[in-house]
């Protein structure tokens, strides 16, 4: 629990309840950072196999004033040279009304607690935009660099 700007922010892992917010969530992200316009019905599903599927990582709802402020695929990655989980973060979106009150540092933080308290955890990675300035320079505030690596993809 913390409290930002005279909100208290509590984080929880979704349950289905969650589901049409997560799909929400990431089809406005995929608008306005990307102007991609996705399916509601694949996004839904996609967070319901999430889910149903705790192995494959959760999503963590912030909530402020007792409502969803936002959502957060943490998943992890096996490093062979870290002999440990790295954890990723995916399908990260704040309420636009949200924004600039520390919801996100919050999330951020209760993970590298995580990383900091768990043996077997080496560390946080995201994937950014590269044209994504605001969250870019969020992301460098807290500590976070990209000096290291450039993601390359092949998507049919």
């Amino acid at each position: 629990m913390n409290t930002t700007e005279n909100h208290e922010i509590t984080l929880r892992k979704a349950s289905y309840d969650d589901i049409d917010f997560i799909a929400h969530c990431q089809l406005a992200m995929a608008l306005e950072t990307e102007n991609l316009g996705l399916n509601y019905e694949t996004v839904q599903q996609g967070a319901l196999h999430v889910i149903q599927n705790p192995a494959l990582g959760y999503y963590l709802i912030p909530m402020v004033e007792n409502k969803p402020a936002g959502c957060m695929l943490v998943l992890s990655e096996w490093s062979d040279w870290r002999n440990a989980e790295v954890l990723w973060i995916h399908s990260l979106y704040i309420l636009p009304y949200r924004r600039s009150q520390g919801v996100f540092k919050v999330m951020f933080e209760s993970l590298k607690d995580q990383v900091r308290k768990e043996e077997g955890l080496r560390g946080i990675r995201l994937f950014v935009d590269k044209t994504n300035v605001k969250a870019r320079a969020v992301y460098e505030q807290l500590g976070m660099n990209g000096h290291h690596y450039e993601l390359f993809e092949w998507m049919p």
